[in-house]
């Protein structure tokens, strides 16, 4: 029998439960075209930011602030409005974390992604029902891979981070959980190679998400024991 309550599961959003890679993509292209078409990073330069805040990405690539907030907003402009169209699920996640939240375990979804578009990816996704906690960027002072956002959900849910779990996609996830004391894992079918991910130290790396709710239990029964 569990000496506690069930493992509380904190999840990033972009590359770990939506795959939203071809629009983030869509949206840095586009800006880049309309503001800065002679000085476009390339599509790995960009997806290396992702998992930060939009404004740390814009503001190493651009001059001055002024040009950073006007790129935001051309970027948001079109992300809202190709959201809907662009965003999916990555396959299995659903069933996932249906399963999960029929086992008792509360569940935190830790993004730098705007509260509102998160809250907005969670209903197209037919996910909001088995999260509990939605931390995005409005959230914090400080993001990923600043431990902030992980404490916050922590203290959010009651658990305390020895009896936590933070999956997601990037190094960024990585760090953030580890630095706030959780076990960490890594998302292998994100948009960040094994290497990159294993450079971050997570604590498992997974191949599918189907193989979370195994790892989970395996944890639960350890903390048990």
């Amino acid at each position: 029998m569990l000496s506690g309550p069930p493992l509380a599961l904190l999840f990033d959003l972009d590359g770990t439960l939506a795959d939203s890679i071809a629009l983030l993509l869509a949206a840095f292209r586009h800006t880049f075209a309309v503001h800065r078409p002679h000085a476009t990073p390339t599509d790995q330069q960009w997806i290396a930011g992702i998992g930060t805040p939009l404004i740390s990405q814009m503001r190493g690539f651009v001059d001055s602030e002024e040009m950073a907030q006007q790129m935001i907003l051309t970027y948001r402009e079109f992300q809202r409005t190709r959201h809907d169209e662009m965003l999916r699920e990555f396959d299995g996640v659903g069933e996932t974390l249906a399963l999960l939240k029929s086992r008792g375990h509360p569940m935190a979804l830790v993004t730098s992604k705007s509260n509102d578009l998160a809250h907005r990816a969670l209903y197209w996704l037919h996910l909001t029902d088995h999260i509990d906690v939605v931390v995005g960027m409005d959230s914090t002072e400080r993001h990923k891979p600043d431990p902030e956002p992980v404490h916050f959900a922590l203290a959010a849910l009651g658990a305390a981070p020895a009896d936590a779990l933070f999956l997601g996609d990037s190094p960024h996830d990585i760090a953030a959980g580890n630095a706030a004391g959780v076990a960490s894992v890594a998302a292998l079918w994100g948009r960040f190679s094994r290497t990159v991910l294993e450079q971050a130290h997570p604590t498992w790396l997974l191949e599918h998400i189907r193989e979370l709710p195994a790892l989970v239990s395996r944890l639960d029964a350890a903390r048990g024991s």
